[in-house]
C-alpha cells in the first residue's frame, strides 16, 4: 500500500467513522459531531481565526459541524446573527470546545486506556 494510500485509508475512517454526541443542557438538545473533518469545513474557521473573529470562528465551528443523530447540520448560515446576537457567549464557546476539541479528547481516553 503506498504512502497517500495509507494517508487517504485514515482519512476516511475518521470521516466516516461513528458520529460523537454531546449534550447541552442549556439548549436542551444532544449535538452530534464528527472527530474530523475536511479542509473546506475548516477553512472558513481558520479564515476567522487568522484575522483575530474569535467569536465568529466559534460559531462558525459550531453551524458547520453540529449535526442532529442523522449526521444532518443542526444550523444554516442563516442562523449566523441569532447565534452571534441572541445565545448565551458561555454556552456558544463549551459548545464549540466539545466540537472543536473531539480529536484531543478521543486520544485522551486512548491513552488513558493503554
Amino acid at each position: 500500500m503506498t504512502n497517500l494510500k495509507n494517508i487517504t485509508n485514515h482519512y476516511q475512517q475518521m470521516i466516516n467513522g461513528e458520529l460523537q454526541k454531546y449534550h447541552c443542557n442549556e439548549w436542551k438538545m444532544d449535538i452530534y459531531f464528527r472527530i474530523t473533518y475536511p479542509f473546506k469545513v475548516e477553512s472558513k474557521i481558520v479564515e476567522y481565526q487568522s484575522q483575530g473573529l474569535v467569536v465568529d470562528a466559534l460559531v462558525q465551528s459550531i453551524i458547520a459541524k453540529a449535526l442532529d443523530a442523522e449526521g444532518k447540520r443542526l444550523f444554516t448560515d442563516a442562523d449566523r446573527i441569532t447565534l452571534m446576537q441572541e445565545a448565551d457567549p458561555a454556552v456558544i464557546i463549551k459548545v464549540a470546545g466539545a466540537i472543536n476539541n473531539a480529536k484531543v479528547n478521543l486520544a485522551k481516553e486512548q491513552i488513558a486506556k493503554e
